[in-house]
């Protein structure tokens, strides 16, 4: 129980020390427009990778259609601007929906 305990504090620590020396170097650090641009297609590009990842494959098989078509219908919902409360009830009432109609 102690190891959990050191390495969640551990864990902890490092994740303050990472975001408080992005806060500090921000001034500090210049880069250029390119390198600047490419960070930003950079996370984005990451993003996009683990919500395709999360949405279409449930351990090593695909997930079935309902969880993607709900994922769809939150981030068309997003998109649009929709309260959040709206997007993830929408999203869970489609993927609900199709598997309540036998589409897996």
């Amino acid at each position: 129980m102690t190891e959990i305990v050191l390495w969640g504090t551990a864990l902890g620590v490092g994740t303050f020390g990472y975001r408080l020396a992005g806060v500090q170097l921000k001034s500090k650090l210049h880069l250029s427009e390119r390198t600047s641009l490419l960070l930003t297609a950079a996370s984005v590009i990451l993003l996009l990778a683990l919500i395709a990842s999360s949405t279409l494959v449930d351990g090593h098989h695909f997930a079935g259609w309902a969880r993607p078509a709900g994922v769809a219908v939150g981030g068309v919902l997003a998109w649009r601007k929709a309260p959040f409360v709206v997007v993830v009830l929408a999203a869970a009432a489609v993927a609900a929906g199709l598997r309540l109609l036998g589409v897996d």
